[in-house]
């Protein structure tokens, strides 16, 4: 149980260590400037506003969450294929758009299906999760130097590996049985709306909403903004994978973090360190040594903040509605703030002449959310 979900997650996210970090070195290899970049970034991401409460609604319908897994890594294999043939706007951007619509359908019945399968253990779904951070600081090396020595096409090769291992991974995975699929408490009879529309639950949403946008420079330039810098492919890759080791050891820990820190105190703490780590990252960017010391907060802005929004919707929605909840939390906040972070940054990166706005800006956005978070009912 443990080796097949771990792959599966370690799949799963290394493919983000290679579309979160190259993705935009790709696409200006391409030819396409910043503002291009941050256009085709914000259209893929937006597709992540309605796609997981979709795939939700039809794994909750149907019962079969484990398939809906399987189905969209089949098709997002699929569909990332075509990336070989193409590489003019409007193509290319329709691609990667069909390709993030299916790969969306994976991650939110992942989460559920772990934390069903493992009981709810914060402790071992930690653990599980932290081989997705292996994969992606693993990805995250290996494409640098590729893509450096074999040119950004090779992108397209380091992508189609990963997700035909990806699918074989879901393949391993075993069907969950639940004892009893009718509502067993008066929670389960609740309409979602009155789940969505606690007070609690919206601060939460908007506070991760801004947090999301924040990620904008880093998701989607960091990479280049550190070429631009004069760091070599292995170089960038290392420095990006120190803060990913820094998320695996927190992830290991979180267990005994959630022991002894509030679930609120967690969350603000997380959200609002991301912002500093925003402001700082563009002050410190010429000092390798300073660059690495940021990115050990990486720790807090995803690891942290992840394990407790998880939990956050472990504890807010019943076992019926685990799967809309899920949907609908990372659809609009990774959807919606993933494609205002990537257009905004489009916007003022100006080809890297605007970096240290767009980091600026991406503080403040933190740092605003995690005051909502901070003023919100416990």
């Amino acid at each position: 149980m443990f080796t097949r979900l771990s792959s599966s997650y370690f799949f799963y996210f290394a493919l983000l260590g290679l579309i979160s970090p190259y993705l935009a070195v790709f696409l200006d290899g391409k030819g396409f400037d910043s503002r291009q970049v941050g256009e085709i970034l914000a259209i893929i991401t937006a597709t992540k506003i309605i796609a997981p409460s979709l795939w939700a609604v039809l794994a909750d319908k149907s019962g079969k969450p484990l398939f809906i897994i399987r189905l969209g890594a089949f098709l997002a294999l699929a569909s990332f294929v075509m990336l070989f043939w193409i590489g003019q706007y409007w193509p290319i951007t329709f691609c990667l758009a069909l390709f993030t619509l299916f790969w969306t359908a994976i991650l939110p019945q992942l989460e559920v299906h772990a934390l069903t399968t493992l009981r709810r253990s914060s402790k071992i779904y930690a653990r599980v999760r932290l081989w997705g951070s292996l994969g992606f600081v693993v990805i995250a090396i290996i494409a640098g130097e590729a893509m450096s020595s074999l040119g950004y096409d090779f992108f397209t090769v380091i992508g189609l590996i990963i997700l035909g291992f990806l699918f074989f991974s879901t393949l391993q995975l075993r069907p969950i049985k639940i004892a009893n699929s009718l509502p067993t408490n008066a929670s389960e009879l609740e309409p979602i709306r009155s789940k969505l529309l606690d007070g609690r639950f919206v601060c939460f949403f908007i506070a991760g909403l801004l947090l999301q946008i924040s990620f904008g420079p880093y998701y989607g330039f960091f990479a280049l903004f550190l070429n631009d810098a004069g760091y070599s492919g292995l170089a960038v890759g290392l420095i990006i994978s120190i803060g990913v080791v820094a998320e695996v050891v927190a992830f290991i820990f979180m267990g005994t973090v959630f022991r002894h820190f509030s679930l609120k105190s967690l969350l603000v703490f997380s959200i609002g360190i991301s912002g500093v780590r925003w402001i700082l990252t563009p002050i410190v960017v010429d000092s390798v040594l300073l660059l690495c010391l940021i990115q050990l907060l990486h720790a807090a802005s995803f690891a942290i903040y992840h394990s407790a929004s998880m939990e956050f919707i472990s504890r807010h929605f019943p076992q019926a509605q685990q799967s809309r909840g899920q949907g609908i939390y990372l659809g609009g906040v990774y959807g919606i703030g993933g494609a205002i972070g990537a257009y905004l940054t489009g916007v003022l990166w100006l080809d890297g002449l605007g970096a240290f706005d767009a980091f600026f800006v991406a503080g403040i956005s933190a740092l605003i959310g995690g005051g909502i978070m901070l003023f919100s009912k416990k």
